[in-house]
């Protein structure tokens, strides 16, 4: 019998800091050759542990293709892509610019089809590989306030669900990751729509309290170690999972509500628990 092929080259993008950083020094820990990509390691930010630093900006084709090709050149094979590389702009929708929706959906979905449009024809030439796009609880429910990175989410879900059902015929696995909040995460990698900050705003109390809980979420979250934990171990599997579910076990339930009543109610148990807390003056 045919022993079946293991991962052992890895490409993380969106590497050099948050989710994306705590996974590359993971993969690197636990045996995995793994190469971490971001922009910032043109300026002097060091590469997880472990890690070979790649210049990579997933907003431009040429970066992308002078990424793949530098490690092909290295290693002769690319087994497996983590697509992290993401960033979030807070803000109602009706305040959140075309330009500030644009700039999230390039770097969080397009980024992410751009690596994976790159690695794909090796993956399919050599009949093996694995996808691993990150996705996000909320990808898979609307959160008031980020509609921005929610709307780039639930691309992501639908986008690799297509990929995973055209790819596995050429050997390609394809998971989505689904983390809920996590602590130390990159703050410098979130912005707010300018409308929405400003005291004129008709949503600028909901808007600040709703920031105010999400924050305190991802300031008690878990900790990034269980999501790279989790990304590890299905690049370790033969026949990966198509979502992996990363969360605490009430975000876990907002979920299992979300898909057993969906609709008016569960919309109004969300705006309740991002509604202010306190009484303004």
């Amino acid at each position: 019998m045919q022993e079946k092929r293991k991962v052992s080259v890895v490409l993380v993008s969106g590497a050099s800091s948050g989710l994306g950083r705590a996974v590359a020094a993971r993969l690197a820990e636990d045996g995995f050759r793994t190469y971490a990509g971001a922009r910032s390691f043109a300026g002097g930010v060091s590469a997880p542990t472990g890690c070979e630093p790649v210049v990579l900006d997933v907003l431009d084709d040429a970066s992308a293709q002078a990424a793949v090709s530098h490690i092909l050149e290295r290693e002769g094979h690319i087994d497996a892509l983590v697509n992290c590389a993401a960033f979030l702009t807070f803000g109602s929708c009706e305040e959140t610019s075309a330009d500030e929706l644009q700039a999230v959906l390039q770097t969080n979905f397009l980024g992410m089809a751009r690596m994976t449009r790159t690695v794909l024809p090796h993956m399919r030439e050599q009949k093996f590989g694995r996808i691993v796009n990150f996705s996000s609880i909320n990808g898979l429910l609307g959160i008031p306030f980020q509609s921005a990175y929610t709307a780039s989410k639930h691309a992501i879900e639908g986008w690799s669900e297509c990929l995973a059902q055209e790819t596995r015929r050429f050997g390609v696995r394809v998971t989505l990751i689904e983390p809920g909040d996590c602590r130390n995460s990159s703050h410098k990698y979130r912005t707010s729509a300018s409308a929405s900050l400003q005291e004129s705003s008709p949503y600028a109390a909901w808007f600040r309290g709703a920031v105010k809980q999400i924050t305190h979420d991802e300031d008690t979250g878990m900790p990034p170690s269980r999501v790279a934990k989790a990304v590890s171990a299905v690049l370790g599997k033969n026949d990966p999972p198509t979502r992996c579910l990363v969360a605490r076990i009430d975000q876990r339930f907002a979920v299992f509500l979300h898909r057993a009543i969906g609709g008016n109610l569960f919309n109004r148990i969300m705006e309740t628990y991002y509604a202010p807390k306190e009484k303004e003056d």
